[in-house]
């Protein structure tokens, strides 16, 4: 999965859940953005996401691998 797959999705499970999703683009350095769920964000990585990094992406936001 790369960084806008995983944009695409998080704003899926933001709309499916009825809670508010923000992605701030200019808010990283080089090719990285910041995504808000909630009262939760996480920094995107534009590039391929690793497994470990994705689970740890998931933490960040409070949201359950299964759910997502």
């Amino acid at each position: 999965m790369n960084g806008r797959e995983f944009v695409r999705r998080t704003r899926r499970y933001a709309r499916r859940t009825g809670q508010s999703f923000r992605f701030f683009p200019e808010h990283g350095k080089g090719s990285h953005g910041r995504v808000h769920v909630g009262g939760h964000f996480t920094t995107v990585p534009y590039h391929e996401i690793g497994r470990g990094l994705y689970i740890s992406m998931l933490k960040d936001l409070r949201i359950n691998r299964r759910e997502f």
